[in-house]
This record gives structure tokens, C-alpha cells and sequence, in this order.
């Protein structure tokens, strides 16, 4: 059965599966959802005798139906290939009486490699299937971890190019550093003075000026997307959800059929959403716990059913996370709807305009499946020493949010399901906060690379190749502008 897509703000169009990883986002500003979730084919035991890419195979060719079976596969085994520095591509470690899936084993060691090694492979087969003769721009805001992986993906694809743009304060030195150096002839990166949430919000509204996609047109060029408001993103997400329940199975963990939780720590709601996803796929999932820092938005909105943005900015020690309007969310905030694209669009309007939105009484009941709350920065500290102390297993800080969030769970509902942790990047990318949290005095005074040495020793877990090629790499990239400068900055670069 064909899946096609359709726009959240409701335009009636629908595309098939290449062409909205093509655009993006649809022309009326919505996100491209499918119009319906496909279940899964093949049994959950079937499932579990099957490597990542098989499963990754049998989980997308629902959702990209119009791609062929050799061009999927193509896909999928360009990607998670020897890049991953572990066969499983993503494993799973028992601590503290959870699983700890491990996303971060590709090549820029953050859970965002799991869909950018394979997005560049989407997009150019995409763009041969429609007959696309422009150069495709890649136009990316991050918080940290989607620039890199994306423009590690895209760098010297040709018939692409990719601009990043970063908040200047709000990356850690290590994520700045793999940015900044980062090689290829089609790649660009730029710092703003702002946060996070300026640079998508200037992206989405370069994305939706049609004045300048005639100019870009005009020089051969068009924009799409390589953040989780892409389709073409989050639907390789939902696979290691799936491959991480048929793990557990393989493994004599659970019994097939067994409901299990899911806990993500979430800034931008793509990654928790694309376990949604799965769960509506059939995989047995019961809670979802969604883990906020302290730029606790969706914890406040699970709570109260009000989505509110106005309040102050937090840098914390998990920036990936310090995000106050959560793009993918709106996708679930359609499905509540009823799929009611007029409905929806007046809950965004009224976001853009008075910076909130609440749900309805009915909606709020919709959300049963899901769990909010939050940890603080004493707290992400504080798990994460407990945790090394007592297993030696050392996390980083945004899986230290989902860890304290978790803890908070279980005292919340006594509930007792084995629940999977998405561990969604490396200790050696946050190097100084997680040696911080271990022996803040002791480490004071060391620099960033003597933290790396250390974290290794103490974890005996080694250097990751993507921090080895960083020690000595040249600064390639030093542009920086104002948020407002980010359309002028664009048509500059591209010349």
C-alpha cells in the first residue's frame, strides 16, 4: 500500500514520500505527515533474527513506498556501514536497571548520525526520481549535534550544499570545534548571536519566502531540509526503536509481546515522536517518558496542556536540549486534532503570534501515552556521578536528563516495565560537564583534551575517532552574523 504525505496546516495536497523529503516542508509552512501509519509486516521474533539494516529495510519500505527495493537497500547499506564504530550500529547496555540504547556510534558520535548517514542517500535518489535538475541546498539550524552529522553526511555529495547555522554561545567547545572544522567543498558554517530557536525560526521563514525560491530557482538552486522537520529524518528514528525491542527479545529480556518503556530526552519532540511512531507501528510500547532539562516547555505542556515559549532562555549543560519551541511536536498536536489541518494551523498562528496555544479537555486525554518531566543541572550531575560510581558506566548530560527523569518516573507510578533510555550522544562530546559531574575539584583546572585522555582511562572506553581528528584540526569556518542577517548570509554565500 502507498503511504503519501500530507501537510499539518491542512492545504490538501499530498506528495509522495521523495518529494516531501525533497521540499522538507510543505508550501503552506505544515510538516508532511503520512496519511496513515503502516503496521508492521514481518513478527517481532522474525524481527529479532535480523541484522540493523534488515530491520531498518523492513520498517522503512512502509513509510517510503515509492522508492524500490534496490534503492532503498542502496540506502541503507551506504549508511550504516563502517562508519559505526560498533557492528551492532546500535547497541544496548544494561545499568542501573535500564537499557541504555546507544545511538551515538557513527562518525560525529550523537544519536543524529542514525538518520543523517542515510539522509544524503534519501535525498540525491529522491532528487534522480523526480527529475530534479537544481542543485539542492541543505539549509540546517542546530542545537549542537544535527550540523555536524548533517554536513558529515552531505560534505562533497555533489549536486548539494550545505549551510549551517549555530547559536555562537549556546554549543559546547567540542561541538563547536567538530562544526568549525569540518571539510568540503559544499559545506558553510555560521554562528549567530542568538539561540537556537532564532536560527530555525529564521530557517523555517527562509524556507517559506517564496520571493527568494524564485531567485534561488532562477540560479539553479532549491532548499531542503536536513533537521527532523524532514520526514526523510525521521522515519530512519523510528527503526532503532523497533530494533531495539527485538534486541531485548534476542536477548532473552523481555518475552515477545512485552510491553516496554521508552525514555528520550527531548528538545525539538523529533525523536520521541518517531517512538510514537513505532508504538502506532504495533511495537509493544507502553509509556513514552519524555525528559526535559530545564528549558522544561514540554514538561510543562504534558502538565498543564498549555504550550507557552514565553519565558527565559536557559543555556545548560545539555544544549542540544535548549530548545523553547519544539518543531516536531506540532506533528502530534495534528494527530490530537483529528488530523484537522485548520485546527492545527490556528494552535500555530497562535504560537507565533501570542507565543502560546492550550488544548482541548478531549486532546489532553490523548496524551495518555506519554509521561513529561524535567531535570536541573544539580540533578543531571548528580546521576551521572551515581551512575559511574556504582556501575562505571560513565553517560553524557543529556542522557543524564533522561536517567534523572527516569528515577523521577518510577517514584511517580511504582511502575516497574523494563524501559529502554535513549543514550542520545557520547561522554567524550560533553567531555568537561560529565568529568565535571564525576570530581568537579579534581578535574578544575584540566584542559579539554586531558579531560578526553581521563574520560577514557576511567571509562575504559576508547577516544572516538571523531574527537582523535579534532585535537589538531584547522578552523575552517569563522562567519558570524545576526539572526536577522541569516537570508542576506545565505544568498551571499551561494554566490
Amino acid at each position: 500500500m502507498e503511504v503519501l504525505y500530507k501537510s499539518t496546516r491542512g492545504n490538501g495536497d499530498t506528495v509522495t514520500a521523495s518529494q516531501a523529503i525533497l521540499k522538507g516542508l510543505s508550501s503552506d509552512g505544515g510538516l508532511f505527515v503520512p496519511d496513515s501509519i503502516p503496521k508492521l509486516e514481518v513478527s517481532l521474533e522474525d524481527l529479532s533474527k535480523m541484522t540493523y539494516q534488515e530491520v531498518a529495510y523492513e520498517v522503512m519500505k512502509l513509510f517510503l513506498s515509492d522508492f524500490t527495493e534496490d534503492e532503498l537497500k542502496h540506502c541503507i547499506n551506504s549508511a550504516y556501514d563502517s562508519k559505526f564504530d560498533t557492528e551492532e550500529i546500535a547497541p544496548i547496555v544494561k545499568a542501573e536497571g535500564a537499557y541504555y540504547l546507544e545511538l551515538f556510534h557513527g562518525s560525529t558520535i550523537a544519536f543524529k548520525d542514525m538518520a543523517l548517514s542515510i539522509l544524503p542517500h534519501l535525498l540525491t535518489t529522491a532528487a534522480k526520481k523526480n527529475q530534479v535538475k537544481n542543485e539542492i541546498v541543505i539549509l540546517t539550524a542546530t542545537s549542537g549535534d544535527t550540523g555536524k552529522a548533517a554536513m558529515a553526511g552531505f560534505a562533497d555529495v555533489p549536486g548539494t550544499r550545505i549551510i549551517v547555522f549555530y547559536p555562537k554561545n549556546g554549543v559546547s567547545p567540542i561541538q563547536e570545534k567538530q562544526m568549525v572544522t569540518q571539510k568540503g567543498s559544499n559545506t558553510y558554517v555560521v554562528g549567530i548571536t542568538g539561540n537556537f530557536d532564532d536560527a530555525q525560526t529564521a530557517v523555517k521563514n527562509i524556507f517559506n519566502d517564496k520571493e527568494m525560491a524564485a531567485e534561488l530557482n532562477e540560479a539553479g538552486f532549491q532548499f531542503s531540509s536536513a533537521n527532523s522537520i524532514n520526514i526523510g529524518r525521521l522515519v530512519p528514528q523510528i527503526v532503532y526503536y523497533v530494533y531495539a525491542y527485538v534486541t531485548l527479545l534476542k536477548n532473552g529480556e523481555i518475552q515477545a509481546g512485552e510491553q516496554i518503556n521508552v525514555d528520550v530526552p527531548t528538545g525539538n519532540f523529533g525523536n520521541i515522536l518517531a517512538a510514537f511512531y513505532a508504538k502506532c507501528m504495533g511495537l509493544p510500547i507502553a509509556k513514552l517518558i519524555c525528559a526535559s532539562n530545564d528549558n522544561k516547555v514540554l514538561y510543562d505542556f504534558f502538565t498543564t496542556g498549555t504550550y507557552d515559549r514565553k519565558r527565559d532562555f536557559i543555556l545548560t549543560s545539555s544544549p542540544s536540549m535548549d530548545i523553547l519551541i519544539s518543531s516536531n511536536l506540532e506533528r502530534l498536536i495534528y494527530r490530537l486534532a483529528g488530523e484537522d489541518g485548520a485546527k492545527n494551523r490556528e494552535f500555530m498562528k497562535e504560537l507565533t503570534g501570542e507565543g502560546s496555544y492550550t488544548i482541548s479537555e478531549d486532546m489532553k486525554k490523548e496524551l495518555a501515552d506519554f509521561y513529561g518531566n524535567y531535570a536541573t543541572e544539580a540533578e543531571v550531575a548528580a546521576t551521572i556521578s551515581k551512575i559511574y560510581s556504582d556501575t562505571g558506566y560513565v553517560i553524557d548530560t543529556h542522557t543524564g536528563v533522561a536517567a534523572t527523569v527516569y528515577n523521577k518516573y518510577k517514584q511517580d507510578t511504582n511502575d516497574t516495565t523494563k524501559t529502554v533510555i535513549a543514550s542520545t550522544a557520547s561522554p567524550f562530546k560533553f567531555t568537561r560537564n560529565v568529568m565535571n559531574a564525576i570530581d568537579a575539584e579534581k578535574y578544575a583546572s584540566w584542559s579539554d583534551f586531558e579531560l578526553v585522555d581521563e574520560l577514557s582511562k576511567i571509562a575504559n572506553v576508547t577516544v572516538p575517532n571523531a574527537i582523535e581528528e579534532i585535537r589538531s584540526a584547522k578552523v575552517l569556518h569563522d562567519l558570524v552574523v545576526d539572526a536577522k542577517d541569516m537570508p542576506a548570509t545565505v544568498k551571499k554565500l551561494l554566490k
